[in-house]
């Protein structure tokens, strides 16, 4: 985490990057592997965040470049132990945006019509251990303890 610091829930914006862990078998893939697991890691750190104020999160819907990666929609779906869910559009972005100035221009009447046109393409459910999960949330917050400079 922190190659820019870290943001939200953290706000550290003088905290420091790291890779923890490495060893001479370390290679290219286990970086990637590793940088797309710290999202998932920060993802999970926001969740906690939200729920923190006693919201309820029953499931995570995913949009972006990112959603397309089946591999990272599973493990954001075993780390955060909830249900993910990828839409038809993985670029809503931009389409929500659209759909806020529909309804704000009266084209569309009520959000409700907004959520009838999102359509889910792939589910992904939790099949990690909580063993396995546990272990690697410790792992994550002692790095981010590190990033911290604690």
């Amino acid at each position: 985490p922190a190659f820019t610091g870290l943001g939200a829930p953290y706000w550290a914006p003088d905290s420091r990057a790291l890779i923890a862990g490495l060893t001479l078998d370390t290679t290219t893939n286990d970086i990637v592997t590793a940088t797309l697991q710290s999202i998932g890691f920060q993802t999970v750190d926001l969740i906690d965040a939200i729920l923190a104020d006693e919201a309820i999160v029953s499931e995570l819907r995913v949009d972006g470049g990112m959603a397309s990666n089946s591999w990272f929609c599973q493990f954001l779906s075993d780390i955060l132990s909830l249900p993910v869910e990828r839409p038809v559009d993985t670029e809503t972005t931009i389409l929500g945006a659209a759909m806020l100035a529909a309804l704000g221009s009266g084209l569309i009447s009520e959000l409700d019509e907004i959520s009838e046109r999102w359509s889910s393409d792939t589910s992904y459910r939790p099949k990690m251990t909580v063993a396995r999960r546990d272990s690697m949330l410790g792992s994550w917050r002692s790095a981010v303890k590190r990033a911290l400079l604690q």
